[in-house]
C-alpha cells in the first residue's frame, strides 16, 4: 500500500475548492434540476439490496472528484493487497485474511502455507460440533441433553455473533443462547438465573486467552458449574474454548478436542466468519451459517471486481470522508428499521470506530485531517420519539444511513410493516427536503404580564432540511442478506482507513487502560491510603475504601 496522506493530494485541493462552491446547495434544487438523479446516485446489488444515495448532499461532479481522489491514494491496488493476504497491519505484522474465511478459492497462501486448508477443517469441526448439539447427542456430564449455550467474549468475541443472533432469530432453533461479555458480576448473575447448570455449554471466546474481562467470567462460570455438579468431568461436557492460544486454554482445564482454533490473521471485530462464529452455528444452524458467509462472499466479489464508481462499499465510505472533513460532520447514524437489527449500531461503532479512531499516520505522523467518525444509532421507529428532533431541527449535520427490508423479518403483520416503512420513507425525505413556512399560516396572540405580543409559532414548524441520509433497502433480512450487509460495511471502513493513510487493523487504543486497571485493583485491595495516582484518582479509590 502506497503511504499517501490525502490532503496532499491534488484530488483534496479540488474537493475543497469544490466544497465552498456548493457547501449551501439545497438537495431540492438538485432533485428539482435532474429528473434522474435517484437512477444515477444508487446501486442495485444482486436485485437482494438496494443503496439509494441521491439524498446526498452531492453532484456528480463531487463523485468524480472523490473518486479521483481514491484513485490517486491508488485504492484498487491496496484493496488487492488485503485480499492477496499482504502483511498490511504493518504493527503487528500480520496480514488481514478474514475475507478467506468466506472464500471459495480452493487455494489462499500465507507463510507459504495453504490456509483453505486450516479453513476446511475449522468448518468441518463447526459442522460436526453443530448438529451433536442441536441434535441432542452431545450430553452434559449428567447424560442430559444441551438446552443452554452461554458464549463468554467480549468486543469483536461477543459483539458479532450477539448481533447475528439476533438479528436472525427468526431462524433461531430451540437451543436457548445467552452472551456475557461485561466484567460487572451482575451480567453473568443474571444468566446464571435462567440456565441449568446439568444442560449448559459454555463457549470461551478469547483469541489471546488472557482477556481480563473474558478470564475472568470463565473462571467464575467453572466456579459455579463445579459447585452445582460435583462431577469431575464437567469441564470436558460443559466448557469449549475458541482461541489461537492453545497454551491457556489446555492450562485452563479444556481439552485440545475441544478447542476451535482460529488465526492471529484474524482481526477480533471480524472474526464472527471463523470459528468465533460457533455460537451462531449453534443458534441458527450451520447450512444457515454458511449462508451467511456466502452472502458476505458475494460482496467480497463486488468489493474486489466492480469499477469504482460502481462500488457501493467504496461510494459509501466516499460520501463519509465528504462529509467527515469537508463539512466536518464528525458523526453518522446507523438507523435500522428493523427491531431484530437492534445491536447493528453498536456492532458498526466497533467495526469503524475501533478500526479508524486514529491519530497516526501511516508515516508515523500526526494525522491533520479528520480519520474515524462518532458512530451510533437506534432501531426505528424508537429513534424517532427520542432524537430526530435534533437530526431535524437541531444545529448538527448528521449524515444517516437508514436500513430496512421489504418483507417484514420474523412477524406476518403487513399492516405494521407497511407503517414502518412509510415512517422509513418519510424519513428520509423530511430531512431532505424539509418544510418551509407559509405565509398564510396563522400569528397567536401571547399575552404575558399584561403585555400583547403576536407570536409567530410558523417559525418553530420550519425544517430548512438538506440534512443527509443514505437509504440501504434489502428484499429480506436473511442469513446471505446480512452476511453481505456486514461485509459491505467492513469494506466501507477499510477503505477509509486507506484514504486516511492509516493502520484500521491495530487496536492500540484499547490497551493503556486496560493496562493500568491491574495496577488499580491491586490498589483497590489494598487496606491502606492510595497516594501514588493522581490526585483524582487516589480520590476515588479512597472513597471507595472509604464506604465498601
Amino acid at each position: 500500500m502506497k503511504n499517501i496522506n490525502p490532503i496532499d493530494t491534488n484530488a483534496w485541493k479540488s474537493l475543497q475548492k469544490h466544497f465552498y462552491e456548493i457547501k449551501d446547495v439545497h438537495m431540492r434544487d438538485l432533485f428539482f434540476q435532474d429528473n434522474e438523479r435517484f437512477n444515477k446516485f444508487s446501486i442495485n446489488f444482486n436485485n437482494q439490496i438496494l443503496v439509494d444515495f441521491s439524498k446526498n448532499r452531492i453532484t456528480s461532479d463531487t463523485l468524480k472528484k472523490l473518486l479521483m481522489l481514491a484513485r490517486e491514494i491508488d485504492l484498487t491496488n491496496s484493496i488487492r493487497s488485503m485480499f492477496n493476504g499482504e502483511k498490511i497491519n504493518r504493527t503487528e505484522n500480520r496480514a488481514v485474511l478474514h475475507t478467506a474465511l468466506r472464500s471459495d478459492s480452493s487455494s489462499i497462501m500465507y507463510n507459504n502455507k495453504d490456509i483453505m486448508t486450516d479453513i476446511k477443517k475449522m468448518l468441518a469441526k463447526v459442522k460436526f460440533f453443530s448438529e451433536l448439539v442441536i441434535n441432542g447427542s452431545w450430553k452434559g456430564c449428567t447424560g442430559k441433553s444441551i438446552t443452554d449455550v452461554v458464549n463468554i467474549g467480549i468486543g469483536g468475541s461477543d459483539l458479532g455473533p450477539s448481533m447475528v443472533v439476533k438479528v436472525l432469530g427468526f431462524y433461531k432453533n430451540h437451543l436457548n443462547m445467552h452472551f456475557v461479555s461485561n466484567i460487572d458480576g451482575s451480567h453473568i448473575s443474571s444468566v446464571f438465573k435462567k440456565i441449568n447448570p446439568e444442560t449448559t455449554l459454555f463457549l470461551i471466546v478469547s483469541k489471546t486467552f488472557t482477556t481480563q474481562e473474558t478470564i475472568t467470567n470463565a473462571n467464575t462460570a467453572k466456579s459455579w458449574m463445579a459447585k452445582h455438579l460435583k462431577k469431575n468431568n464437567f469441564i470436558e461436557r460443559h466448557f469449549i474454548a475458541i482461541s489461537a492460544n492453545v497454551k491457556n486454554v489446555i492450562d485452563f482445564g479444556i481439552s485440545l478436542e475441544n478447542t476451535f482454533i482460529f488465526w492471529d490473521w484474524v482481526g477480533g471485530r471480524y472474526s464472527l466468519w471463523s470459528s468465533v462464529g460457533l455460537s451462531i452455528s449453534l443458534a441458527i444452524g450451520f447450512d444457515n451459517f454458511i449462508c451467511l458467509l456466502s452472502g458476505a462472499r458475494s460482496m467480497d466479489h463486488h468489493y474486489l471486481n466492480t469499477d469504482l464508481d460502481k462500488n457501493i462499499p467504496v461510494i459509501l465510505a466516499l460520501i463519509g470522508i465528504w462529509y467527515n472533513n469537508f463539512f466536518l460532520s464528525e458523526t453518522e447514524a446507523i438507523f435500522p428499521y428493523d427491531q431484530n437489527m437492534r445491536r447493528f449500531p453498536a456492532f458498526l461503532q466497533q467495526t469503524n470506530m475501533e478500526s479508524n479512531g486514529k491519530n497516526v499516520d501511516r508515516n508515523g505522523y500526526s494525522v491533520r485531517w479528520q480519520t474515524g467518525p462518532i458512530v451510533w444509532g437506534e432501531p426505528g421507529t424508537n429513534g424517532q420519539h427520542a432524537f430526530y428532533q435534533l437530526l431535524h431541527q437541531g444545529t448538527k449535520l448528521i449524515p444517516c444511513d437508514f436500513i430496512a427490508s421489504i418483507c417484514p423479518n420474523g412477524h406476518h403483520f403487513m399492516n405494521h410493516h407497511i407503517q414502518l416503512l412509510s415512517n422509513f420513507f418519510s424519513q428520509t425525505q423530511a430531512l431532505a427536503f424539509g418544510k418551509f413556512k407559509k405565509n398564510t399560516e396563522k400569528k397567536l396572540d401571547n399575552v404575558k404580564n399584561g403585555i400583547h405580543k403576536s407570536f409567530d409559532v410558523s417559525l418553530y414548524k420550519m425544517f430548512e432540511g438538506n440534512r443527509p441520509s443514505n437509504s440501504i433497502l434489502l428484499y429480506k433480512i436473511n442469513p446471505y442478506n446480512l452476511g453481505s450487509l456486514i461485509a459491505l460495511y467492513e469494506h466501507k471502513v477499510f477503505t477509509q482507513g486507506i484514504i486516511f493513510n492509516i493502520f484500521t487493523f491495530d487496536q492500540w487504543g484499547v490497551e493503556l487502560g486496560k493496562n493500568l486497571a491491574k495496577d488499580v485493583s491491586l490498589s483497590l485491595n489494598d487496606n491502606s491510603k492510595v497516594i501514588k495516582y493522581d490526585s483524582s484518582t487516589n480520590g476515588l479509590i479512597n472513597f471507595y475504601k472509604f464506604l465498601r
